[in-house]
């Protein structure tokens, strides 16, 4: 398995596009309101990537047509969004956009819940579990550990809680192109995988649920989503292996 070491220019790049995703990401709380499609929020975000430079990788991806994924409740990824998918209050949204800036990329998800000032315990244990997840992976990158050092920090923090794990679908090496080698998966077995070196950069990405993890792909050959109809959250951040540790390129500093 050959893996990217990416010099400096690829890394500027990669910095660049982490930082202007990460800025527009800023912004997307404001739109997500009940009554706003999927649709809307996906043309807005195609808005901003045109006004900072920034080239979506997963419009024209195998046939896709837009330049995010919003998956709603117990959709887990890659919902296409739709006029159809009309936001609600409560609902747990999560937005996934991959952009590169000058031929290199920068991929990350966030999680939204619609008008909600106060979630339930269980709901903000949910939300917190998976971000958490996101951290103890991110946590684990160092050079000289080993790829499922990051697997099994996710799969402990989730189902120490009481989630399920998705095991069909997994983060991935990252750099010109949006997914890269190799897959790095939300569970596995510490100290196994290969030996992580500076300069290697990854999108991390738990996908969680409340209930079983086994998910399904619908018909229109995208959407995933919980076999029980279970709510799903997914984070995800794009990261640098340095000599000091991992650096979060999808992060705004400060």
């Amino acid at each position: 398995m050959s893996m990217v070491i990416k010099g400096k220019d690829a890394i500027f790049k990669m910095k660049t596009a982490g930082k202007l995703l990460a800025e527009i990401f800023e912004m997307v709380p404001d739109i997500i309101k009940p009554g706003i499609t999927t649709l809307m929020i996906d043309q807005w975000i195609a808005g901003q990537l045109k006004k900072n430079n920034l080239v979506s990788q997963s419009k024209g991806y195998m046939g896709y047509q837009h330049v995010s994924c919003i998956s709603v409740n117990q959709v887990v990824v890659h919902g296409i969004p739709s006029n159809q998918i009309i936001l609600q209050k409560g609902d747990l949204v999560k937005v996934d956009v991959c952009a590169a800036w000058k031929g290199y990329c920068a991929d990350m998800a966030r999680a939204y819940l619609v008008e909600v000032t106060e979630p339930s315990a269980e709901m903000k244990r949910f939300v917190e579990t998976a971000k958490q997840a996101l951290q103890a992976g991110i946590d684990q990158a160092f050079e000289g550990n080993r790829l499922f050092d990051i697997s099994y920090a996710i799969q402990q923090v989730t189902e120490q809680q009481g989630y399920g794990i998705v095991r069909d679908f997994a983060g991935h090496g990252i750099g010109k192109k949006m997914h890269e080698e190799p897959d790095v998966p939300n569970f596995g077995k510490k100290g196994t995988g290969m030996i992580l070196r500076a300069g290697m950069t990854f999108a991390i990405e738990p996908m969680i649920t409340m209930g079983h993890y086994d998910v399904f792909v619908m018909k229109d050959g995208w959407t995933v989503q919980t076999k029980d109809q279970s709510l799903a959250m997914h984070v995800e951040d794009t990261i640098l292996i340095t000599q000091n540790g991992p650096e979060v390129l999808t992060r705004l500093q400060g």
